[in-house]
């Protein structure tokens, strides 16, 4: 099978039922944020790797990257109504809620706002929270339009507050303090 198929050479993509959208769409825009998300994950899972107190860590990405496919493909799904593909659901967002408070249990609450950065680790968290926070923009117009789920507009949000809370793990485990924003 080639890598291209030359049908996205004027713009355009097709959806998963085969409906063509541009590719500059709050759809695309949403699922290739998405994507990208996913790339960041695995490079933050290469950067922890060597790390054995954060292999805990890399155990949870794992799962996660196979919901970011299914929440890819949810997205990439305009008929919600159809269930021949995956979806997030309740159970995905509970259990990035479930990471999150697991983690946080091991910080000190915040007093003041932090800068991005620490270690190697925690400045990949910040970069994955806020292209997390730019999906959640982009896929805000579709939540309001009813084009997408509620699961899947929360499961964006609860993702950026989970790397808000590891990046801030990742420092304290490896000792790095928090940097805090000097007004």
């Amino acid at each position: 099978m080639k890598i291209y198929t030359k049908t996205g050479d004027k713009g355009e993509t097709s959806l998963f039922d085969g409906t063509r959208v541009k590719k500059s769409s709050s759809r695309i825009e949403s699922y290739g944020s998405v994507d990208e998300i996913n790339s960041h994950i695995g490079m933050l899972m290469s950067l922890m790797s060597s790390k054995s107190n954060l292999t805990d860590i890399v155990e949870d990405l794992f799962i996660i990257q196979h919901q970011l496919f299914t929440l890819g493909s949810d997205l990439a799904n305009p008929h919600q109504k159809l269930d021949s593909y995956p979806r997030i659901t309740e159970s995905e967002v509970t259990f990035l809620e479930n990471c999150i408070d697991k983690f946080d249990k091991e910080l000190e609450p915040l007093k003041a706002f932090i800068l991005p950065g620490g270690t190697v680790q925690a400045a990949q968290c910040h970069v994955i929270r806020t292209v997390a926070r730019r999906s959640e923009i982009k896929s805000v117009e579709l939540y309001l339009n009813n084009e997408i789920s509620k699961n899947c507009f929360v499961y964006i949000n609860r993702l950026s507050d989970l790397f808000f809370i590891l990046a801030r793990v990742c420092n304290r485990r490896q000792g790095q303090e928090d940097i805090i924003w000097k007004k």
